[in-house]
């Protein structure tokens, strides 16, 4: 295995890749890998200071440490949501390509099987795979979701260089089984989608889900209106009427009347 070198790290992965047949997959592949090359290019990377792993759904860029990683968001945030609008919108839903995209750096290794090591590398997986990217997704509009390393955000984007603006991205702390890991998300942080069944959830973080209450129900006693409440003990003035014992009103009605 060759000694751990420091890199950028580039993941991109398709949303819903296996949904799709086998022509449908081979055209996604095409698309990703055509997409990616124009998006490196256009950063200054070409293949020369680039390593790629293929992952089926999913690409894995090894980048020169001494690449601009400025040049390689502004591609990200620029050229990839192009490529994907122009290439969108003449596609059939199910050539549709939406993606979701981590950018890291750290020390990666390379062994004789052409396999990719380091615990950097699987932080970056950590983040591509999370719960939360899946979900910013789903409500990103420009069909690309983007998530950066908290090292890529301190050494780079908190500075908002020319087209990186740091204030488009959050905080945001991913749950992986590797423990916490700290990271920023460019957009808005999007609302956990519930469980099958986990109707709380639907209300989202710190909201109180709604109850559904029966509608109150009116009770008439010669001209006199009573919607819901509760009255105890022995009740008169109800149209001449006298209640003993409690009364509910708007709950189906408890009591005796005489």
């Amino acid at each position: 295995m060759n000694d751990p070198v420091n890199s950028t790290i580039l993941l991109l992965d398709i949303e819903k890749y296996s949904d799709r047949d086998d022509v449908e997959q081979a055209y996604l592949r095409r698309m990703l890998y055509d997409l990616v090359d124009r998006a490196l290019l256009a950063a200054g990377i070409d293949e020369t200071r680039r390593r790629r792993a293929d992952r089926g759904d999913s690409v894995m860029e090894l980048i020169d440490a001494n690449c601009s990683v400025i040049a390689l968001l502004r591609a990200l945030l620029t050229e990839v949501p192009a490529q994907l609008r122009s290439r969108n919108r003449r596609a059939a839903a199910s050539a549709r390509m939406r993606l979701r995209g981590v950018v890291a750096s750290g020390y990666v290794a390379v062994d004789g099987l052409d396999g990719w090591v380091g615990s950097d590398l699987n932080h970056a997986c950590r983040l591509l795979d999370a719960e939360l990217l899946r979900n910013a997704l789903r409500d990103d509009p420009e069909d690309f979701a983007l998530c950066v390393s908290d090292a890529v955000y301190q050494g780079v984007v908190r500075h908002s260089h020319t087209g990186v603006p740091a204030e488009e991205f959050r905080s945001v702390t991913v749950d992986s089984k590797n423990g916490p890991l700290a990271a920023w998300l460019r957009g808005p942080v999007p609302h956990a989608v519930p469980r099958s069944g986990d109707a709380d959830a639907a209300a989202g973080p710190g909201v109180v889900p709604h109850t559904p209450q029966a509608p109150a129900r009116t009770f008439d006693f010669g001209g006199a209106t009573v919607s819901g409440g509760v009255f105890g003990g022995t009740n008169h003035g109800i149209g001449g009427g006298t209640f003993n014992g409690d009364v509910h009103f708007g709950d189906g009605g408890r009591g005796e009347r005489r």
